[in-house]
């Protein structure tokens, strides 16, 4: 990819600044706010914002709000981003200044991982109690990573995203990644955990699933983990990830098959006791989606909660093929 003459020249100027190059080698770790990097470079907020709004008026950062603050991160597409990768890899490893910075950010990734972490631990008895009766964590693992395949993924998107776990999971398989969530305190978690891992091709965001503010057709993975039994309208939840699926995009849904276990609904806040196939069917059958494979995955212990893993796929790249989609097999 190439740029015009006028083009390179104005994100030259633009990333020449030292102030605006320091703003993207630490968005270049991680998304932050106005307020982190204020902390981090010491500078006023008003001086921050005006540099911010320099960059990303020529593309080379984006901006997503989550409630009253406001994320910035790396562009990580086109050819101005590639130029800006270009100048940040040719920077000193040893540069006082930049060095001082990554300290900086360090400290104040440590303390959102503190406040996540101190979120997490005061819901951690309830997670533990719901893990104890599902199918085993890595039983569940196995399965995803079979079902999604050695195939590499442009563009993932998980749907009430929770701890981030879908996203730290398909990590070595994903280019870029999105996920997304109603509760603020659980994309700290997230955001913490991406951190943690090292992950910086992914972001999380504040979102209704039911009402994505995403451009349709451009995710060819989307996922939904553990999320439609939570929701009054979970066939609203399918729809709205099958519009922005690309064609022939894949959709994974995770969730619980059938039970009688009436005291998650006043205990967890389960609205719907499971999903039986043919459920799940129909509503991917509405929305233009074909179910693939349907696993089954059976819990540990006689009274727990089976997990099921659905794939489907957009089939407006199937209508050209011959052989007829894949009959659900379920294990």
């Amino acid at each position: 990819m190439s740029l015009a003459l006028d083009t390179l020249v104005d994100v030259l100027k633009t990333v020449g600044e030292p102030t605006r190059f320091r703003l993207l080698a630490l968005l270049a770790k991680g998304d932050l706010t106005v307020t982190d990097l204020t902390e981090i470079l010491g500078q006023s907020q008003p001086r921050i914002s005006r540099h911010l709004k320099l960059l990303n008026e020529d593309a080379l950062i984006n901006r997503y709000q989550e409630g009253a603050w406001a994320y910035f991160r790396l562009t990580q597409d086109g050819p101005a981003a590639a130029l800006v990768k270009t100048l940040l890899a040719a920077s000193a490893n040893d540069d006082p200044v930049l060095v001082r910075d990554g300290e900086r950010l360090s400290a104040v990734k440590h303390q959102r991982a503190e406040r996540a972490q101190a979120y997490f631990s005061r819901n951690a008895s309830e997670w533990d109690e719901l893990r104890r009766l599902h199918a085993s964590d890595s039983a569940v693992e196995q399965a995803l990573l079979r079902l999604v395949g050695p195939s590499p993924i442009d563009s993932l998107l998980d749907l009430g995203t929770g701890t981030g776990w879908i996203l730290k999971l398909l990590a070595p398989h994903y280019r870029r990644a999105i996920g997304v969530d109603a509760s603020r305190d659980m994309l700290a978690v997230a955001r913490a955990n991406l951190d943690k891992a090292g992950i910086l091709k992914a972001s999380v965001r504040h979102a209704d699933i039911l009402n994505l503010s995403l451009d349709g057709q451009d995710f060819d993975l989307v996922t939904i983990h553990q999320v439609l039994h939570f929701l009054d309208q979970p066939e609203l939840a399918i729809a709205e990830a099958a519009r922005i699926l690309r064609p022939g995009g894949r959709l994974l849904i995770v969730d619980l098959a059938p039970h009688k276990l009436e005291h998650l609904r006043e205990e967890h806040a389960h609205v719907r006791l499971g999903f039986s196939h043919e459920a799940i069917g129909d509503w991917l059958e509405k929305t233009g989606l074909d179910i693939e494979k349907a696993i089954d995955i059976a819990p540990e212990q006689d009274d727990g909660l089976t997990v099921t893993i659905w794939l489907a796929k957009d089939r407006r790249l199937l209508m050209a093929d011959a052989e007829p989609a894949e009959a659900i097999s379920v294990f």
